[in-house]
């Protein structure tokens, strides 16, 4: 239900063996040209290099879109996908952490799903027990012991149902709209802990980013007219939202970064703990009445699983879909997921658009697109303005008169330098 699993991951260890379609790119470029050595006769054949190697440049491109694209409808689709169909089961099964330990056991599937991805796409396949015992060296020296589990894992899986619960308590509270644009908040909450605990770099933008976060939430609120269950819908994705923030926040500052295998293990584990240890929960909650499930005829089986295989679908393109795209498609499927979700609130006619609730949405999803900025973004913008304004001044520099072909020939020259470098 949210995106607290991003984990850092490194080079895929799938691709390992597989070379790079940009590296053979700037390889071809370079060897053109040490291979010529500027000889004038080899000219023509440094130029057809040139133009394959440019033409691999622009199918590598092309083809890394092209998944962009797709990843984005299928980030967008899981997710508002899975809100909605949470939010259509609690009519019939009003659990919301029976639903929460149902779907984070799905969990428990990650590394065997990663490990027949290692049989097909590594040319070094490994045993099971030996890659296990690769990708727990994650964890440190001496692999995935009790006080390993306990100290760098446990808390993260407590985090973990913390995230999701109060995703789902949200839900039972506010539409999905509302939910799905508040907990787009996370990333400024991700800013805000990372400048304090990391350290990491100031940026102004960022910073206005949060502010546009919280005064979307403070109009949010506003645009319900502070009512009770307003209130504690928005403060259980609020909080929701801080828990996924401090997840990730924690998991960088504790953890590091994960290579493919080691955050499916990772994962995998966080499930199985969920499983083993937190299946009494949902039957005391039972037992005192919190929550109320009939008997297992009478559980809608259906929704539960396609909530947890929807959830487990987005997980899985959250974690490792930055091997076929860039990160930045995620997270536009996330943002996405706000205007879909108000699409199909509009029309079961379960939320009403004032002026203040659009509004707030608006800023809080410009706040989200914001922080997708890259910190060098200004330095970017400079360059560009300056080769848009030097295209402009360029055809008014022309000279006429005797000795112009000579001139027009150097200036000619130095655009081309400027252009490689």
């Amino acid at each position: 239900f949210s995106d607290t699993n991003l984990i850092n991951v490194n080079k895929c260890s799938l691709c390992s063996g597989e070379d790079r379609p940009r590296d053979n790119v700037v390889s071809c470029t370079v060897d053109g040209q040490a291979a010529n050595g500027g000889a004038t006769g080899a000219e023509p054949d440094t130029g057809r290099r040139r133009l394959r190697c440019c033409v691999k440049i622009t199918a590598a491109q092309v083809q890394k879109v092209l998944w962009g694209v797709a990843m984005v409808m299928c980030v967008c689709s899981s997710w508002a996908g899975s809100t909605q169909l949470a939010k259509l089961t609690f009519k019939k099964f009003d659990a919301p952490f029976t639903l929460t330990w149902f779907a984070t056991t799905w969990n428990c599937l990650f590394f065997p799903l990663y490990y027949l991805g290692h049989l097909c796409k590594s040319p070094e396949r490994q045993p099971p027990k030996q890659r296990f015992r690769e990708c727990c060296r994650f964890f440190g020296e001496d692999g995935l012991t009790v006080k390993v589990f306990f100290t760098k894992v446990a808390p993260f899986g407590l985090l973990w149902i913390l995230t999701n619960y109060l995703y789902l308590q949200a839900l039972r509270k506010i539409n999905t709209t509302d939910v799905s644009a508040l907990f787009c908040c996370n990333k400024a909450f991700v800013f805000l802990l990372s400048w304090i605990v990391l350290r990491d770099r100031f940026m102004g933008i960022r910073i206005v980013a949060a502010i546009f976060a919280i005064a979307g939430i403070v109009m949010m609120t506003y645009a319900d007219g502070f009512h009770s269950n307003s209130v504690m819908g928005i403060t259980s994705v609020v909080t929701s939202a801080s828990m996924s923030a401090l997840y990730k926040v924690l998991f960088k500052m504790v953890l590091g970064s994960a290579k493919f295998g080691e955050a499916a293990l990772f994962l995998t584990i966080v499930g199985g703990a969920n499983f083993v240890l937190m299946s009494f929960v949902p039957l005391i909650l039972y037992l005192t009445g919190v929550e109320y499930f009939g008997p297992p005829g009478d559980i809608p089986w259906l929704c539960l699983c396609g909530v947890a295989g929807l959830n487990f679908a987005f997980n899985i393109l959250v974690n490792f879909g930055v091997a076929v795209t860039y990160p930045t498609s995620i997270s536009l499927g996330i943002v996405l997921s706000v205007p879909v979700n108000a699409m199909v609130d509009l029309y079961t006619c379960e939320i009403h658009f004032n002026g203040v609730r659009l509004i707030a949405v608006f800023i809080i999803c410009l706040g989200f697109l914001m922080l997708l900025l890259p910190e060098d973004w200004d330095q970017c913008f400079i360059r560009l303005h300056a080769k848009i304004r030097s295209k402009r001044e360029e055809p008014a520099e022309v000279e006429t008169g005797p000795g112009s072909s000579l001139n027009w020939s150097r200036r000619a020259r130095t655009s081309m330098s400027n252009f490689t470098h």
